[in-house]
């Protein structure tokens, strides 16, 4: 059932994002005093009092001609309009009304759905003139809003209740949110990566559509865009994020906030698809940013990207796969799919490889079947002698999922040696179809609950 949706417009740097961020209750969107820090459209559940709706960010408006990257950004905004039930056409009342502004009252007035129009800025008495001002943009009557400090909502209320009276239904009984955890179906899908590599690229061929703003231009995507997707009646929240470059070379606060935003994007996302250019290979901060995602336990998948260019693909695969080996042996088995998301080759190996990670990534053993194999293991290698006596390894639980996370409980277990615990995870890895997943296991010296104290 389709929720009512809210585009905020206007031109930059009035306080799109801000308001944003006070309608979804959450500090999602970037905000900065640079104009121009929105590229791509944001969505979000956004609430008023008792009314809820879906609200869609995006970016500043302008007039470019051509192709160039503010002419793609204003596509983006004429896009988010074509899907809204309605806009929010935001001015800033401190600055005044600008020829843009009235460029874009006019693009609004003539389009099919309705307008309401809030001014900015308007706590304090610094905005009194430009709440007066917005009233000859022929937008009706000009809310007073402040969106840094949660001022003028209640007419924001007024004035959406009407446009929603026909929507109740929807705005009553909408989607359930789908927060990802096990046995509702969301996976939480997220595309990382270098700047430039491909990643809004490939979500787009994903989606089949130009739902995110692309160009020759590194460093496009600015903050973690969220998209939700089906692929084979499976529910997918696609999470493009901004290029990751090394720390010493990060210019500025907000390529900083960036990367900030692609981190949480990776600490809250199931799967993360590290996007590398093949014509490139796998180079250090490609490995940086697999081992940051390794380290928050989600599953990985590799995209190597414009396969198409590479001139020898037998070198650039043993490249890529000697190279995983060597840096990263604690993962073994990572699956990587090579592909061009330009042009669609390789694409159908893509899904089935990350609903494949996926499932291992959420897969338990029993306990039975772990202790079986814990036996079976010592018997082929023991582990090693501990002031002249053998460590024995009594029990192996599975305590959790996502990541696979075991327990192990062994007598003298502080002198058990971490080339056997490497020893051991990579035999759970290969025993139990966890190829490419990071492995957790915890220590334990309690004894096995199943064996007496008698030791009967």
């Amino acid at each position: 059932m389709k929720r009512f949706t809210l585009a905020i417009v206007g031109r930059p740097n009035v306080g799109k994002s801000t308001l944003f961020n006070r309608l979804v209750g959450k500090r999602i969107a970037l905000v900065d005093d640079q104009p121009g820090v929105t590229r791509d459209r944001r969505e979000g559940e956004g609430r008023v009092g008792d009314l809820n709706f879906r609200v869609v960010d995006t970016a500043g408006f302008d007039d470019a001609p051509g192709d160039h990257l503010e002419a793609r950004m204003r596509a983006q905004t004429e896009a988010a309009l074509a899907e809204a039930d309605a806009a929010l056409m935001l001015v800033d009342a401190r600055a005044g009304i600008t020829p843009l502004d009235v460029s874009l009252a006019d693009i609004l007035r003539r389009g099919p759905i309705p307008v309401l129009l809030g001014a900015n800025k308007c706590e304090g008495r610094a905005g009194e003139g430009g709440l007066v001002e917005a009233y000859g943009l022929g937008l009706g009557e000009p809310l007073p809003l402040s969106a840094e400090h949660g001022e003028g909502l209640a007419y924001l209320y007024e004035a959406l209740a009407p446009l929603m009276a026909d929507e109740d239904a929807e705005t009553a009984d909408g989607e359930p949110q789908e927060e990802g955890e096990p046995g509702n179906g969301l996976l939480r899908l997220a595309v990382v990566g270098r700047p430039n590599v491909g990643k809004s690229t490939l979500i787009n061929r994903l989606l089949g559509a130009e739902r995110l703003l692309t160009g020759p231009e590194a460093g496009i995507t600015r903050d973690a865009i969220a998209v939700a997707w089906t692929y084979e009646g499976r529910r997918i929240e696609l999470v493009d994020t901004a290029g990751l470059r090394r720390r010493a070379n990060v210019a500025g606060r907000l390529e900083a906030m960036a990367g900030g935003d692609s981190r949480r994007a990776v600490r809250f996302a199931h799967v993360v698809v590290l996007v590398l250019d093949a014509t490139d290979g796998l180079e250090k901060q490609d490995l940086t940013i697999a081992r940051m995602v390794i380290e928050e336990g989600r599953a990985l998948v590799i995209a190597a990207n414009k396969w198409d260019l590479v001139g020898d693909a037998a070198a650039a695969r043993r490249g890529i796969e000697e190279r995983l080996e060597r840096s990263l042996p604690q993962v073994r088995g990572i699956p990587v799919i090579k592909l061009s998301a330009l042009n669609g080759r390789g694409l159908n190996r893509f899904m089935p490889a990350v609903l494949a990670a996926y499932e291992r990534w959420n897969l338990r053993v029993p306990t039975p079947r772990l202790n079986r194999w814990l036996e079976e293991i010592q018997q082929h290698h023991p582990p090693p002698l501990s002031d002249g006596r053998r460590i024995r390894l009594r029990y192996l639980t599975q305590a959790k999922a996502r990541p696979p996370t075991f327990v192990l409980f062994a007598s003298r277990i502080a002198a058990l040696p971490e080339s056997y615990q490497r020893y051991l995870v990579n035999g759970l890895r290969d025993a139990f179809g966890f190829a490419g997943l990071p492995i957790r296991l915890h220590l334990r010296t309690s004894k096995n609950p199943y064996v007496s104290r008698d030791g009967s």
